[in-house]
């Protein structure tokens, strides 16, 4: 099978999207880094405390993990008016975004794209793996000063 690794045009449509979605959510945009490639690993550590996980296929392959601290998504929760601090509160709310950004990537790369239904979870469980070789990229951003990111880890087949 021949394989062709995202370009630096398909991790700009990620960057815009968490951009966009802090800026419609609450007015305010994400500052969003460079994105950089993780190299040296098979899979990324998840360093944050809520993750959202998204299995992509239809013409690309892999994941897209959003990882988020607490104190970030209990702000973000507030600034909506959403009263509840749950960690299913949380838990939803990571994946909403999770498959927010996935759905714009959904823009980009085509109809054809499958996104799957999010899975999300607490504390760091450690790696997300892909069933793809290539080398996963990670876009981190920081919102009101709290440090977050997302970890796209696609191929195109």
């Amino acid at each position: 099978m021949i394989y062709r690794d995202l370009s630096p045009g398909d991790i700009e449509i990620f960057s815009e999207a968490i951009g966009e979605y802090f800026e419609a959510s609450t007015g305010e945009k994400a500052l969003v880094r460079s994105a950089y490639l993780l190299e040296g690993s098979d899979a990324p550590v998840l360093w944050n405390d809520f993750h959202g996980v998204i299995a992509i296929s239809g013409g690309y392959h892999g994941t897209v993990c959003f990882s988020a601290p607490r104190k970030l998504l209990s702000h973000l929760l507030m600034s909506i008016g959403d009263r509840n601090y749950t960690d299913e509160c949380h838990l939803d709310l990571v994946g909403e975004i999770a498959n927010t950004l996935s759905g714009c990537a959904r823009k980009h790369f085509g109809e054809m794209l499958q996104i799957s239904t999010p899975m999300t979870f607490l504390g760091r469980a450690g790696e997300v793996r892909a069933a793809t070789d290539s080398i996963p990229y990670a876009i981190p951003f920081q919102w009101r000063g709290y440090e977050a990111g997302l970890v796209v880890h696609l191929r195109k087949t």
